[in-house]
Parts: structure tokens; sequence; C-alpha cells
């Protein structure tokens, strides 16, 4: 199957993007600059700082980054940010900043790059509250991408379970089953989704409203594989492979779990791929819509939540990059799932 794969050259392109967002996200903060929440109270709305390689009349390899300053225009009474070339800051890797602790189990202060005190390095800018946008969209990548995988994780569990059983035993089961299936599918998806949100308390912890999305958003989602696993089923239970093991004395789950699943399995993890997607969507939604995730949580949704006054975009404009965040995340998604169901089709 992965030799299959390897052929489709937009869904390699396209794993090895994900990996590298999922790398991201796991070394958050090594990876990012700056703490989420450290405030630059003396650079708020800095625009993104441009790396120079070229400076005091030639070419460098080493990078670095100008002084920030700003003045203060005497007509808009706005604050325009320059840039000061005599000043000069050498970004470093490996450098030393603020401490931290990763998945707070180990402390340290060692981040993959950065400048050396009274230099600043906004390769994103800043928001209204001097917070890196870098850092901020690198930290909300590990909720929004956890979110997608657990929400369909979910999902695949609920889906096989439920859809194997109505299935495989057919009858009265098969019909209760699918009558739940049926009503949850009656219900419209986003509406029923903000319905769920806004019941949420607003005094839960972080953890419990990330924990709750994460269910809403699988609510639905079992509902299609269970259907698809079902009608396998219904297929292969009379296959002469599925009747020699019960003939064997194999038990129904045994002849579920070990010989049915398997033999379309990789069909039910393309089809898994192909949603994950619509669940970074759904958060993303929730949360710019105000009913999702809330600070102090950081999602990509919640810094889209920022950037709804038209002004604010006009003005600066690089707030709403986490849109490009996202894009580029959700056709990755896609492009990998068209190039595993590629893969998993013997016809192809």
């Amino acid at each position: 199957m992965w030799w299959k794969f390897k052929k489709h050259k937009l869904a390699v392109v396209a794993l090895y993007v994900l990996l590298l967002m999922y790398f991201l996200a796991v070394f958050a903060e090594f990876v990012s600059p700056y703490n989420i929440h450290v405030r630059h109270t003396r650079y708020l709305y800095s625009p993104p700082q441009k790396i120079h390689f070229f400076y005091n009349d030639k070419f460098h390899l080493q990078p670095v980054v100008y002084k920030l300053k700003f003045r203060i225009d005497p007509i808009t009474l706005k604050e325009i940010y320059y840039e000061v070339p005599e000043e000069v800051y050498p970004v470093k890797l490996f450098c030393r900043g603020e401490r931290y602790k990763w998945w707070g189990l180990f402390e340290t202060d060692i981040h993959l790059f950065g400048v050396k005190p009274g230099g600043t390095i906004f390769l994103l800018g800043t928001d209204r509250m001097g917070r890196d946008m870098l850092s901020r969209i690198i930290s909300g990548s590990r909720i929004s991408l956890s979110i997608g995988l657990i929400g369909v994780s979910l999902s695949f569990i609920f889906g096989l379970i439920l859809g194997g059983i109505s299935g495989y035993f057919g009858g009265t089961t098969d019909i209760i089953i699918q009558r739940i299936i049926e009503v949850l599918r009656s219900f419209p998806t986003i509406p029923l989704w903000m319905g769920l949100s806004a019941a949420l308390p607003m005094t839960w912890s972080p953890l419990k409203v990330y924990f709750a999305i994460t269910v809403i958003l699988s609510l639905l989602g079992w509902t299609g594989v269970a259907r698809a696993v079902r009608g396998r089923f219904l297929t292969l239970r009379e296959e002469d492979f599925a009747m020699a093991a019960y003939l064997a004395g194999a038990s129904k789950w045994r002849i579920i779990y070990k010989h049915l699943l398997p033999s379309f399995l990789s069909h039910i993890i393309v089809t898994i791929t192909l949603r994950i997607p619509g669940m970074i969507l759904g958060e993303t939604a929730l949360s710019y819509l105000g009913l999702g995730l809330r600070p102090p949580i950081t999602s990509w949704g919640v810094l889209l939540k920022e950037c709804q006054n038209v002004q604010d975009i006009a003005h600066h404009p690089w707030l709403i990059i986490t849109v490009v965040f996202i894009i580029l995340t959700i056709l990755s998604f896609n492009f990998i799932g068209d190039g595993l169901r590629d893969a998993a089709d013997p016809y192809a």
C-alpha cells in the first residue's frame, strides 16, 4: 500500500507538511520564540519583522533582525513601526529565553531560535496585547490538530463497534441501531454543534471544555462510519472465510474483530482520514462564533475570533495569517485522503 501511496506526489508532500505541523504542535514551547501569554506592551500590533542576510553593505550567512521602534503619527495618532539598521540582533539557534515546562514535565529555557535580550523577533507580528502571533499559532495548532485526531478516533471506535454489531447480528439489534443513526443524522450538524456548545457551563475549566467540544464534534461523525461498517459486514458475514471460522468454533466476537474487520480496515481508515478536516473546521467555526473553546485556551478558532473586526484586519492584516495554516492543514489531509484512497483501491 505504501508503494502505491508514494506514486501520489501531492499526497507525499502533504504527508510531510502534516508531519511538520504535528512536530510543531508537540514541541510548541521549544519551537516558539516566546511564551504565548507574555505581553510586549511596547509592541502592540507590531507588524512582522524581516529577516536580513544583507547588512553592513554586504551579504552574511548569519541572519539578523533590526531593532524595532515606533513613532506616533501626529495626524492619525497611530503607532508607526520602523526598523533601525544601526542596531542589529543576530538570530541564534538553540538560544536561551523564557523558561517553560515541556508538557509540564521538563523545565528548560532553550528555544529553537531567538535573539539576545533587548531585541525582538516577531516573524508574524503581534496582536492587540503585544503577544507574538507565531508563538500563538504554533501553540494553537496543538489544540486544533489534537481535537481533530481525538474526535475522529472516538467516531472510529463508536462506528466500528455499533456498525459491526448491527451488520453481523442483524435482526432487532440492527433495526434499533439503524433507527438511532437515522434520528441523529436527521439533525443539521452545525446547529446541533452550536446548541450543544452553547449549553456548556461557563464555570467549566478549560480542560473540561476541551473534552466536551471534542465529544460534541464526534457525536454525529460515528454514524457514517457505522453505516459503512454495517454494509460491509452484511456482505462479508456470508463469505467462505467467515463461515469457516464459525464452523471451526470461533466466537462471533472473534469472527468480527479477527476476520471481518481486517478485510476492509484500509477503506475505513481512508474514510476516517477524510473526516479529520471537518472536525478541525468544526472546532474553528465554533470557537470563532464564541461557542467553542475560550481563552485562556489558545486554538486556531480562538485566534480567528480576535479578527472579527474588519477595521482590525484592514489596518493589521497579519492577524488573519492563521487562515493560511488552517487552509494548508485541510488541503494536506484531503490530499493524503486521496492518496490513501487510490492506494487502497485494488483496481487503481
